[in-house]
């Protein structure tokens, strides 16, 4: 009896990952910052790389950037992803930064939720989180400026994304990748309609317990199971 040999689909046939959308998407993001992209150009992919089902599909994306032919010494670490973790936000708002004709500012030791909504219509906003304290691991800013101004600052030991546009407007965001996994993700959204909004990090100013973070939820997991 003859058996009939099935193949295995070639990597180019699988189905692509949201992983691997999001390394593609990071590939993009890069050239655009590099200038190999234009503006233009990087929408049109990344939109693409949204649709595609497969690995194949996703790789037409990158074929004529340097990074996708780079041959590096080993596996380095996973970068910050581009987006949320799913449930990880609240819809509503923890905090809200509102100026009207006027403006708002959140700065100091201040505790950060996850998510904190700012409108600077006619004003402006300064949400400074360079001596906050982090509760949370993915915090999200969801940003509007009309007419007006939203900056932000961060510490420069966090992964900083940005996720927003400007309409006659600019909307700024200094990519950052911390190399600590368990460094706070700052994703910046929203819009800039003929209004500006800009994240970048404060230089010298950092999340100092980040690593006393992790040794305190070791230290407390471990009396938990001792005490059992």
């Amino acid at each position: 009896m003859d058996l009939q040999k099935q193949t295995a689909p070639a990597v180019s046939e699988l189905r692509a990952s949201d992983a691997e959308r999001d390394r593609i998407a990071d590939i993009l993001h890069d050239a655009l910052a590099e200038g190999r992209l234009t503006a233009d150009e990087h929408a049109e992919r990344v939109e693409g790389v949204l649709r595609a089902k497969t690995v194949g599909e996703l790789d037409v994306f990158i074929r004529d950037l340097p990074a996708a032919h780079r041959q590096g010494p080993g596996p380095s670490p996973a970068p910050a992803p581009y987006r949320p973790t799913a449930g990880a936000i609240p819809i509503d708002p923890d905090d809200n930064v509102v100026a009207i004709f006027s403006s708002a500012v959140r700065k100091g030791r201040w505790r950060a939720g996850r998510r904190i909504h700012a409108y600077a219509i006619f004003g402006s906003v300064e949400i400074d989180l360079s001596e906050a304290l982090f509760d949370h691991q993915q915090v999200v800013i969801k940003s509007f400026s009309i007419f007006g101004s939203v900056e932000i600052r961060v510490p420069e030991n966090v992964s900083l994304r940005g996720m927003g546009g400007g309409v006659l407007g600019s909307f700024e965001v200094d990519t950052l990748d911390s190399g600590e996994p368990e460094a706070p993700i700052v994703y910046v959204d929203g819009w800039a309609v003929l209004g500006s909004v800009e994240a970048r990090p404060r230089r010298g100013k950092v999340v100092a317990d980040i690593l006393d973070r992790v040794r305190r939820k070791a230290d407390k997991g471990l009396r938990r199971h001792l005490n059992h």
